[in-house]
């Protein structure tokens, strides 16, 4: 028998839960945000400085296969894994393995660019979104 007690508990444990997770969103909303302010403000910069673009290449997550994208902008990571398209979009140039795009190429969808990179990854190894997209323009077309 569920006493009011319980039921107090429930409803009490249930609002606080959904708070928790409005929080959560509101957060999450507020640093893509940021990140996307910080994405347009590389992609402005970039062509101010005549960086060249570059036809972007997709990798099979077990790192296999490349694949053709009809994809031009600028890698941002060294491994190529995270690009910016001409038009401001941030990908994860990681795709799953298929003989289809290996054939047609591959189309990465864009994603909300992270305000960290590499954030709860097991290496632990995390650095500022802000911090790649700095290292890249001071690289200029010198871009591995």
């Amino acid at each position: 028998m569920v006493t009011d007690d319980g039921a107090d508990w429930r409803e009490t444990r249930r609002h606080a839960v959904q708070a928790h997770a409005a929080a959560d969103e509101r957060r999450r909303a507020a640093e893509q945000a940021e990140a996307a302010e910080l994405v347009d403000a590389f992609v402005a910069e970039a062509r101010q400085r005549g960086l060249a673009t570059t036809r972007l290449v997709a990798v099979s997550y077990d790192g296999r296969h490349r694949y053709r994208t009809g994809l031009h902008g600028w890698y941002v990571d060294r491994a190529r894994h995270r690009a910016v398209d001409a038009a401001g979009r941030f990908h994860l140039l990681t795709v799953p393995a298929s003989l289809r795009a290996l054939l047609f190429g591959a189309t990465p969808e864009p994603s909300p660019p992270p305000l960290v990179i590499g954030r709860g990854g097991r290496d632990g190894e995390s650095l500022p979104l802000e911090a790649l997209l700095r290292r890249r323009l001071s690289a200029g077309d010198d871009w591995p």
